[in-house]
């Protein structure tokens, strides 16, 4: 049986798809129609989303530089709320992909304590240099928050406190911070 390696691509040889065809498939026809159609919907649909969501792929800048004090009473401009939540210039930020334990209103010791700690470690992080923040597919929360990402060289901060263990990554809902 004859075959034969069919590469297709998006972007004029910028990538590749093999599928082996039959020669029977290649005699008919049949398999390059499919082939050709499966190729511009891939190509399609991932222009589309690489377009749309282009902000999933590229951690922006690190341009922000600012002094955080922890907020107090009164007007807030820039400071540190809580572990996920900041002022900057007067506009209120909510970190978009993560979560840090209640200090408002915590439903245990446990996360009053982590999140005072969550808080002082973002605030220490916010203070140790130029930083970006990246937008998401939403832009404000209920609370009419702006909901960002925040990086510093590449790297998500939210990420650094999951792996410090002050904040759980955002799923969609908040996760429990004390033994049930």
């Amino acid at each position: 049986m004859v075959a034969f390696l069919l590469y297709s691509t998006c972007n004029g040889g910028s990538g590749g798809d093999r599928r082996k065809i039959s020669a029977t498939e290649k005699a008919t026809g049949t398999a390059r129609k499919e082939t050709l159609v499966a190729m511009a919907v891939r190509c399609a649909v991932g222009r589309y989303f690489g377009a749309a969501y282009g902000w999933a792929t590229m951690p922006p800048q690190d341009t922000i530089t600012a002094s955080f004090p922890i907020c107090a009473a009164g007007a807030r401009t820039t400071c540190v709320v809580d572990g996920d939540t900041f002022w900057l210039d007067g506009i209120k930020y909510r970190i978009s992909d993560i979560d840090t334990p209640e200090i408002g209103e915590p439903k245990c010791a446990w996360e009053r304590e982590l999140g005072q700690r969550a808080k002082y470690r973002l605030q220490s992080l916010l203070n140790n240099g130029p930083f970006g923040l990246k937008a998401g597919p939403r832009d404000e929360d209920k609370y009419g928050r702006k909901l960002r990402e925040v990086y510093r060289r590449g790297r998500s901060l939210g990420a650094q406190l999951v792996d410090e263990g002050l904040a759980h990554r955002w799923i969609g809902f908040k996760q429990s911070w004390c033994e049930v």
